[in-house]
Parts: structure tokens; C-alpha cells; sequence
């Protein structure tokens, strides 16, 4: 696959943080974690509904290369504002479990991924419905129609098999891509982004690996590794702004229970906020997190779970990784998306990297 022609921070010197990427610094560093795109791009010109121009497109995240339906992760998730939508949410907070894909799309767009997403599991499963509990799908949104045709339904069936089917390990694509096609980020271009850690304690070595979408925030609060960028780069504003939301997928192979993982969530947006975002009241925040190492298998009997779990004594590390990971995801994301022209001719411009380098500098970075 060949990707944007634009580099990652830390590819451009801008180091984050003081804990190791992974080998690919990115949520694949998880040991079973996959990503897979689907875009959907095409048009120009004056918005006519159910015809385009289209920005949009769908991203998923397997979260591990198992069964995904009998072999449940611990799982948990974190709303840091609630102007938004994620589906499966209540149940996953019931139960502490993820049982398949996190998927990430546009607003208008989650019932269809919804209803693909159980057609794929109820043919891979096909006790679902029968002889076993129903399906669930995890889905978290951001409203992209500021660039995006959002009341076409342009998002189908065939473009979330597509994105299952493209999944992979090692380096993801980033930027305008998948779900993040027609996203817009402090008056940027916005969009995917992702980013690791490799933690080394005294109870082992664990990787926390962090996906983004991020369409969120005004361009005045932007920090690049505690730099004021955005003040000094008032122009080449996006010619429309909404206060946009940022969906946040963390994934770890440390064992840690719903709780820890709502904990470790609870981080994440420690790291947003270290880019700026202040979770505006029109902001959807949502922050899913899970761990590959803790599963609780649907077909085990037991009546009584005997499960991995990290003492609390050993997680600082853990949560120093998560907040480092989510912010220079959000930095990617804004450093590998390339200006987008959308619906109306509305602009979303990519960030000025040059620029971005030399205000880096200046303050030492």
C-alpha cells in the first residue's frame, strides 16, 4: 500500500514523551491487534444529497486474531463528554467484556455500519440468535459533514466487509483515510491517527497501543509537545467549524480488569488534553479500551474464574504510556492528513509542517 506522501512526528525529529514507541508506534504494536480501512472519496462541487461529493469511510479495529466472539476481551470505556453516540457501551460496562470489532464511522452512517457488522458476525457465528446471546456491535462516531455528503448513506454493507477484510498488523495508514476521510481537527485537517508505548516495570514488559479519529477542537488551542502551535498559526483556516469529537481506542496486553481499564481510559484523555482539547460541550469524547492478555472464553463452564489482573501497585507506568500514546496519535494524525476540499468547496487545510518545525524549535522541541 502506498501511503500519503507526509511523515509522523517522531519520523521529523518530535520526540513525545519519554517511554519507547513500539516497533511500529502504532495500536498493531499489541500483539493481535489489526486495522483495517475502508475510504470513500469521490465527487466535487455543490452538495447534492444521496449523490456526494463523498468524504467519509470506515475504520475497524480487531482486537485480536482469535475468535472474537467466544474468546472475550476485559473491556471498558471512559465518555469525557457526551455529545455523541457509541453503541454497545452499556453492555460493555455490564459486563466488563469487548465480544468482536470496535468499528469507527461518520454520525449518519452507524445504523448501517450496525447492521453489517452483525450480518459478518452472524455468518461467522451462526449459533448467534440460536443456540447462543444475540450480538451487540461496538461503534463510535464523529459527524463529518462539513466535508462529507452525510445524509447520502453513502457508507454500505460492502464497505465494512472491506474494512475487516483489509485488516492487518504492522504499520497502519493515517490521516484522511477510512473513517477519518472527512474529519477536521483544531481547523485542520483531521482524521486517523496512532501511536505506542512499550513500558518495562518490575511485573513485566507491556505495550499500550492507542487509534484516534480525531474532529475535534479549535485551532488556537492546538499544543505540539507543549507548544503553543496553534496561536502562531492563525491562517489558512478550514472554512468551517463545528466543535467535533474525537473517538479513542486503547488496546493493552497488560491483564488488567474493567476497572484498571476504565482507569487506564480515564488517561487517555489526560493525553488529549495535553494537545489542547478542552471537551467543548458540542464535543463527542469516547474512549473504549481492552486487553488482549485478559479473556474470559464464552465456552469455559467454571462457576468460578480464575483470571490474570495487574496489581494497582504496578499501573502508573501504564498510564504515563496511555496519555503519552494519545497525544502523539492526535500529533500523527495531524502531521499525515493532507488538505481535503469537501462538499460546497468547503477546505479542511493539512497543517504547515515547516512552519509546525520551526515554532517546534524555537522553544527547544
Amino acid at each position: 500500500m502506498e501511503f500519503p506522501k507526509r511523515r509522523r512526528a517522531r519520523e521529523l525529529g518530535l520526540n513525545i514523551g519519554f517511554h519507547t514507541p513500539g516497533a511500529n508506534n502504532s495500536i498493531t504494536d499489541v500483539r493481535g491487534v489489526r486495522v483495517g480501512h475502508a475510504t470513500i472519496n469521490f465527487g466535487e462541487g455543490a452538495l447534492v444529497p444521496g449523490q456526494g461529493p463523498a468524504r467519509t469511510g470506515v475504520t475497524v479495529i480487531l482486537p485480536h486474531d482469535g475468535d472474537l466472539w467466544n474468546e472475550r476481551l476485559s473491556a471498558a470505556s471512559f465518555v469525557l463528554n457526551g455529545n455523541g453516540t457509541a453503541t454497545g457501551l452499556d453492555w460493555m460496562a455490564e459486563s466488563g467484556l469487548l465480544e468482536g470489532p470496535v468499528f469507527l464511522t461518520n454520525t449518519l452512517s452507524v445504523g448501517a455500519v450496525y447492521d453489517a457488522a452483525i450480518t459478518w458476525m452472524l455468518h461467522s457465528i451462526p449459533e448467534i440468535g440460536v443456540t447462543a446471546d444475540t450480538y451487540l456491535p461496538v461503534i463510535a462516531e464523529c459527524d463529518d459533514s462539513a466535508l462529507n455528503d452525510s445524509r447520502g448513506g453513502h457508507v454500505k454493507a460492502e464497505h465494512v466487509f472491506a474494512a475487516i477484510s483489509s485488516a492487518r498488523s504492522g504499520p497502519i495508514e493515517e490521516g484522511a483515510v477510512g473513517a477519518g476521510t472527512g474529519m477536521t481537527s483544531y481547523n485542520y485537517k483531521g482524521g486517523i491517527g496512532t501511536s505506542s508505548r512499550i513500558v518495562m516495570s518490575e511485573a513485566g514488559d507491556f505495550t499500550v497501543g492507542v487509534l484516534v479519529n480525531c474532529n475535534h477542537g479549535k485551532r488556537n488551542q492546538l499544543l505540539i509537545d507543549g507548544v503553543p502551535v496553534g496561536r502562531s498559526l492563525m491562517e489558512d483556516m478550514s472554512t468551517l467549524h463545528r466543535e467535533g469529537s474525537i473517538c479513542i481506542v486503547v488496546a493493552t496486553d497488560a491483564p488488567l480488569s474493567p476497572l484498571g481499564l476504565n482507569r487506564l481510559a480515564k488517561r487517555a484523555a489526560l493525553g488529549l488534553a495535553r494537545t489542547g482539547a478542552l471537551a467543548n460541550n458540542g464535543s463527542g469524547d469516547f474512549i473504549i479500551a481492552f486487553s488482549t492478555t485478559r479473556k474470559v472464553d464464552r465456552r469455559d463452564s467454571s462457576a468460578i474464574l480464575v483470571l490474570p489482573e495487574l496489581s494497582p501497585t504496578f499501573i502508573n507506568p501504564l498510564f504515563e504510556a496511555c496519555a503519552e500514546s494519545v497525544e502523539e496519535a492526535v500529533i500523527n494524525t495531524l502531521f499525515m492528513a493532507q488538505t481535503t476540499i469537501g462538499r460546497d468547496g468547503n477546505v479542511s487545510y493539512e497543517l504547515p509542517i515547516d512552519k509546525t518545525l520551526a515554532l517546534l524549535k524555537q522553544y527547544g522541541r
